[in-house]
C-alpha cells in the first residue's frame, strides 16, 4: 500500500537560507534586498518602487532575477509592476517556491 509523504512545510527564511546557500556553493554573484524588523514593523531600505525581485545574481554571461514565494505565497501589485516592466526589457522574473528546490539547484549549477 502506497503512503502519501506530506511535505514539512518551509519558512520563507529557510528557504532563502537554501538558495543563498546554493548561490554561495555555484559561485554566482548576487543580491538580496532583505527586509528588516523596526519598532515600526517590516521595512526594506529603498528610494523608488517598491516591489523590486527578492535576487539578483549574474554568472559568466548569465543573469537570473528572482522571487521567492512561500507555498501560498501571491505576487503583489508592485511585483507584478517590475516583472512586467523587466519583461519589456527582455528580462524575466521567475517565480520560486519551496517545492522547487531541485529545479533550482539544477538551474543554479549551470
Amino acid at each position: 500500500m502506497k503512503t502519501k509523504i506530506d511535505r514539512i512545510p518551509v519558512t520563507e527564511r529557510d528557504f532563502s537560507a537554501q538558495i543563498e546557500d546554493l548561490l554561495r556553493i555555484y559561485n554566482w554573484v548576487w543580491c538580496h534586498f532583505r527586509p528588516a524588523r523596526t519598532k515600526h514593523g517590516w521595512v526594506t531600505a529603498l528610494s523608488g518602487y517598491p516591489g523590486f525581485p527578492d535576487y539578483f545574481a549574474v554568472k559568466e554571461g548569465v543573469m537570473l532575477i528572482f522571487e521567492l514565494k512561500s507555498d501560498k505565497g501571491k505576487v503583489t501589485e508592485y511585483q507584478r509592476l517590475w516583472h512586467d516592466e523587466l519583461k519589456k526589457a527582455g528580462k524575466e522574473v521567475l517565480i520560486f517556491r519551496p517545492g522547487d528546490i531541485e529545479e533550482i539547484a539544477r538551474i543554479l549549477r549551470k
